[in-house]
């Protein structure tokens, strides 16, 4: 119940944050920042539990300059991200004990890549010409695969997918999760051509049938394997969940664990697509 009366809280929440973007872009980026730098904070203590000791505070004020950085110039991303790197090398050359400098510096800098990295481009997602409807695909297809692996999984599951990392996931609920990512992604793009003949373009998707659907199961699979990625990081911390901050769903980084490979697949995606 309290997973069920969190996402009820959370998922207008976002939908609304999605919508409001193209008027607002700072109402996203400020949604950005606060949800990455709740889940680098997580993941900076899953960092110390093996054993690092990263300035966790320099890395947040790091993550406000990387996302400040894609939101006034995108082009800037990759310096930015190169120069941040070098600060945090340097900082931890001062403030860590030999042994550590280059452990604290690597966690350190993964964690910019991993989630501040994987976050902004929520951002650039937003910026293209259908960037609600974009964001409004990727979150649905991610949800519906983790609702549907979730509970199939439980009630049918007999063969587990990756015990060394999840013991509870199975093929079972693996297979039903990209059935209902194409389910959904089927649906987005009916509902869109609907509202489009009928002049309301809330939701656009230009383009095949196919094309959605095949994009749908390459986002199912990132984001399961980003699903075990992270398991593979809380169990080698020897912890269950990175966070408490969400009732009946962990921290922050579990929930957003999935969408840190799915919505760098999609932007790739995106970019290939005007590419060629």
């Amino acid at each position: 119940m309290r997973r069920i009366l969190t996402a009820v809280v959370l998922i207008p929440l976002v939908i609304a944050v999605i919508f409001v973007s193209p008027k607002w872009p700072i109402v996203l980026m400020s949604f950005i920042f606060i949800i990455a730098a709740l889940a680098l904070w997580e993941y900076l203590g899953l960092a110390n539990a093996i054993g690092a000791r990263t300035p966790r505070v320099e890395v947040i004020v790091c993550l406000a300059v990387l996302l400040a950085a894609v939101f006034r110039r995108p082009d800037l991303m990759a310096p930015v991200m190169g120069a941040i790197s070098l600060a945090l090398l340097i900082i931890c050359t001062f403030r860590s004990p030999l042994e550590r400098v280059l452990p604290d510096t690597a966690y350190s800098v993964f964690g910019l890549l991993y989630i501040g990295l994987s976050m902004s481009t929520l951002y650039l997602l937003s910026a293209e010409d259908n960037g609600p409807s974009l964001l409004l695909f990727l979150l649905l297809v991610v949800w519906s695969g983790d609702i549907a692996a979730l509970y199939i999984g439980r009630a049918f599951g007999r063969w587990t997918l990756a015990p060394r990392l999840s013991p509870n996931k199975t093929w079972e609920g693996s297979i039903a999760s990209v059935a209902a990512s194409v389910g959904i992604a089927a649906l987005l793009v009916w509902v869109g051509l609907m509202l489009n003949a009928r002049a309301v373009e809330y939701v656009s998707y230009p383009g095949s049938y196919a094309h959605w659907i095949g994009l749908a199961v390459l986002l199912n699979i990132a984001a399961q394997v980003g699903d075990l990625a992270e398991s593979a990081i809380k169990r080698g911390a020897g912890v269950k969940d990175s966070g408490r901050l969400l009732p009946g769903h962990g921290g922050v980084l579990d929930r957003i664990d999935a969408l840190l490979l799915a919505a760098p697949v999609l932007w790739y995606a995106q970019l290939a697509q005007q590419s060629f």
